[in-house]
């Protein structure tokens, strides 16, 4: 938490913070272009933001890309707004708004497990394991180009875009998200109105990011390609913390978290 108040601290990080709640995504030049800073010190700002768990980075191709990740501002909102007035605390929940204000069409979440790569690209892939802190299954080879079914709460969902888009075992993972169907709603107690918001949006993607860090994996999750407004993204935003939490703690003590 220190850490998080020292990056706040710095008004140029701030900034830096704003631009990419403006537009999530970008590349170092492209977040130079728009600041009036050497491409150094956005350098050195964005490591200190990475540091302290407010920006999480992936790579496309060549590319890194800079996500915001508002959960450090979230849990520290949650924690002081209970101690103390919202006067005082007047400036933290004005940034927690500013952060929630603009739409964002794309989700980014970063996590350190204690495991191995192997060990953790299995929590990903293995039936065995989702199922403990998911309550999904799996039924594909997990090799790109071929097609995933889903299972949970007793559907099985399957379509033809339903795919694995990339396949690096123990570094990499991404495939398409599955198709909102009546039985897949029923399951989940989703309702008619909501569903049909859902099945009504373009399909996303989810993509995991392996990379060991000493006795730890850094493993970041990018959700993307929700439309403006995108009612997928809000569901989802609000499960993967969780869900991702939940696997952390199996693959650390054995027993996920307990079911809300």
């Amino acid at each position: 938490m220190d850490e998080v108040f020292k990056a706040l601290a710095d008004p140029s990080r701030r900034r830096l913070l704003d631009v990419l709640n403006e537009r999530n995504g970008q590349t170092l030049r492209e977040l130079c272009a728009g600041l009036d800073m050497a491409r150094q010190s956005v350098s050195k700002h964005l490591a200190v933001l990475e540091a302290a768990g407010l920006v999480t980075t992936t790579w496309r191709g060549r590319e890194k890309l800079h996500y915001l990740d508002a959960a450090p501002i979230n849990a520290i909102t949650e924690r002081w707004m209970t101690r103390y007035d919202r006067r005082r605390a007047g400036a933290l929940a004005d940034l927690k708004r500013a952060l929630e204000s603009t739409p964002m069409n794309e989700f980014a979440y970063t996590t350190y497990i204690s495991t191995t790569p192997k060990k953790l690209w299995q929590a990903l892939t293995d039936p065995a394991f989702t199922r403990q802190y998911w309550g999904v299954s799996f039924e594909t080879d997990w090799k790109k180009g071929s097609p995933v079914v889903w299972a949970e709460n007793g559907a099985k969902t399957s379509h033809p875009d339903q795919v694995v888009l990339e396949s690096d075992p123990y570094r990499r993972l991404s495939y398409t998200w599955h198709t909102f169907t009546e039985e897949w709603a029923k399951g989940n107690g989703i309702d008619a109105e909501t569903l049909s918001k859902l099945q009504a949006e373009g399909r996303s993607k989810v993509t995991f990011t392996l990379e060991p860090q000493g006795e730890s994996v850094k493993l970041t999750v990018l959700h993307d390609g929700f439309e403006p407004g995108s009612t997928v993204m809000a569901m989802c935003s609000q499960g993967w913390p969780a869900l991702l939490s939940s696997l952390k703690t199996l693959l650390e003590t054995g027993s996920p978290l307990p079911a809300a």
